[in-house]
């Protein structure tokens, strides 16, 4: 009788496992758009390939562009107030700004941080900002959560997720944290 339930038991996993997996595979299919989408951006974003522009709103309301820090090093942060890991590397990242924003480099001239945030609610976005420390200027959200444009168009599907560029606009590192960044930017050094 026991073996009799242990493999009825083993049986609805497996039908279980069998059901989820087909539901997963019908999404995919459904979505044909979507997927390209995704492959060819993987595809596309790769070291040495120039950095898409991102263009979206600051706190206040004020367009921002990636573009209008060409010729500075530029760490593009995707993170959101939510997410406890971003929350945890961003002391790291305000420390390396404050060392290096005024650095020369062998391809850019200084260091920016260009925040991406994959919050849905503002005042969360604005609190994480100001309890981090975040001082940095170019902060962006269009608070669409993992619908986010930028980290559609960047292919982010966890966070935090960062790319390095240099003052051409190029990219040259990705998913830098804790002392890679700040050896990186060490290495970039004129």
């Amino acid at each position: 009788m026991k073996a009799l339930k242990g493999i009825l038991g083993a049986g609805i996993i497996a039908a279980v496992a069998v059901v989820f997996t087909a539901s997963q595979n019908t999404y995919s299919v459904a979505n044909p758009d979507l997927e390209i989408e995704v492959n060819d951006q993987m595809a596309n974003l790769g070291i040495g390939d120039k950095a898409p522009e991102i263009e979206m709103r600051d706190p206040q309301g004020n367009i921002r562009k990636l573009s209008d820090l060409k010729g500075k090093v530029v760490l593009i942060d995707f993170w959101a107030s939510w997410c406890r890991p971003c929350r945890m590397e961003n002391p790291n990242v305000v420390k390396t700004y404050n060392e290096y924003k005024d650095v020369r480099f062998k391809n850019g001239d200084g260091f920016e941080v260009f925040s991406v945030s994959l919050d849905q609610n503002k005042v969360a976005w604005e609190n994480g900002i100001k309890q981090d420390g975040l001082i940095w200027e170019n902060h962006v959200s269009d608070l669409q959560y993992w619908r986010n444009a930028a980290a559609r168009t960047y292919n982010v599907n966890s966070i935090p997720a960062t790319f390095l560029i240099d003052g051409e606009g190029n990219i040259i590192k990705k998913n830098l944290r804790g002392p890679a960044l700040k050896n990186t930017l060490e290495v970039l050094r004129k």
